[in-house]
């Protein structure tokens, strides 16, 4: 399927979604994060387009924003989808896990939450997974400050 037919499809699932215009082979779709996981379910069992494959779940720091990209194949029918979700709740950012949906995100969505300090809603085991358990802060924003400056050590 296209990624024209694929929008077709998913802009009727929300009024809410917004298709990226940046250049990509991939359609990118920025969902808002109250409807992440319905979309989420949605883009997996659709008949048309059973995105049942997540392979790669990258946390994000824009500035204002603090969000996560997923990356999204359909094994069966070989196309790929790019799903954005942005907060700008910096103090607790939380989102709902798609743990549930793709089991592959359990183990990711740890890695966002010990970099970025993004809580997933119903992850079953959440915790730090990198870093210490008593570390401070979440290195990967772009406000985290290093006062130790750990890389020239």
């Amino acid at each position: 399927m296209t990624n024209e037919g694929i929008q077709n499809i998913i802009r009727t699932w929300s009024e809410n979604l917004e298709f990226s215009e940046e250049e990509s082979e991939f359609l990118n779709v920025i969902v808002p994060v109250k409807e992440l996981y319905a979309i989420c379910k949605q883009l997996k069992t659709h008949p048309d387009l059973r995105f049942d494959y997540l392979f790669c779940v990258t946390g994000m720091d824009w500035g204002v924003e603090l969000g996560v990209i997923y990356h999204l194949e359909s094994t069966e029918f070989r196309h790929n989808i790019v799903v954005k979700v942005k907060t700008e709740d910096r103090i607790a950012p939380r989102m709902d896990s798609v743990s549930d949906i793709w089991y592959t995100a359990e183990f990711h969505e740890m890695e966002v939450y010990d970099f970025f300090g993004i809580i997933f809603n119903n992850h079953p085991n959440l915790k730090r997974l990198f870093l210490p358990p008593e570390w401070q802060g979440f290195p990967l924003r772009k406000d985290y400050v290093d006062e130790e400056n750990m890389i020239i050590k």
